[in-house]
């Protein structure tokens, strides 16, 4: 288990420390807190609603940096697989601290999931498309015109038991690339990088909670400019099922 556990960890770093090593130039680092709910209710044996609610702030609250509301249907074959495509919602506040107006961001979404296990550490990858529509604030108001881009995002995701007692807080370590194409992405394919590193704690069976450290490593515009946010993350996870009848 540990050999394949230190591939995996060897395969996914260098790809975190390309991306926050290339072209970097000017760098803006930050302090944020993001905290969410993230639901999956089955509604039959093979498919779910799922639905999800974010909030990131900076500096503990003190600035809102964005709001987002995020639904679809999923397709659950089996255990292993998942298939999900939806809607997503964004209200993303203004970089000028003197202005007021949010910019939104409309989404659809198309997403597949696989989790696996190697020994007794728990593996999902997920592979998401987005089709995104940024709405272009100009002097503090809206243009009525939105920058069109396609994200692809690859998310590889570790659960690691590090206690022998089974209600014990688990290890997790993941790492998520968001790469992106358009006419209007030009000098910034790479979006950013997610790294995150804390611990995963069982509430009760349907309820549960991952807390710890975030870095999130985005690419301006322009080409030239990243912001290195440092994150303290905690995310909700609440999984449950209405009932249903069998035909």
């Amino acid at each position: 288990m540990k050999s394949n556990l230190f591939k995996l960890l060897f395969i996914v770093f260098p790809f975190v420390l390309l991306a926050q090593t290339v072209k970097e130039k000017d760098v803006n680092h930050q302090l944020q807190t993001w905290v969410s709910l993230n639901g999956v209710t089955k509604f039959s044996a093979h498919w779910a609603i799922v639905a999800d609610v974010h909030l990131r702030a900076n500096d503990f609250f003190q600035d809102n940096n964005f709001f987002l509301l995020r639904g679809g249907i999923s397709y659950i074959p089996n255990a292993t697989f998942s298939f999900t495509g939806g809607y997503a919602h964004l209200w993303l506040a203004p970089k000028n601290t003197e202005w007021n107006t949010f910019a939104d961001e409309n989404r659809v979404y198309q997403q597949v999931q696989m989790n696996s296990k190697s020994g007794k550490v728990n593996i999902v990858n997920r592979i998401r498309n987005e089709q995104r529509w940024q709405e272009i604030i100009i002097n503090d108001q809206g243009s009525g015109k939105n920058k069109f881009s396609n994200r692809v995002r690859y998310l590889i995701s570790t659960t690691i038991p590090i206690f022998k007692k089974k209600t014990a807080p688990l290890l997790v370590v993941s790492d998520e690339l968001l790469i992106q194409f358009g006419k209007d992405i030009v000098y910034n394919t790479f979006d950013q990088n997610r790294f995150f590193v804390g611990i995963k704690q069982a509430i009760n069976p349907k309820l549960s909670f991952d807390f710890g450290y975030m870095n999130v490593y985005q690419q301006k515009s322009n080409g030239y400019q990243y912001d290195m946010d440092h994150t303290l993350r905690l995310f909700f996870y609440l999984n449950s099922s209405v009932a249903h009848t069998k035909l």
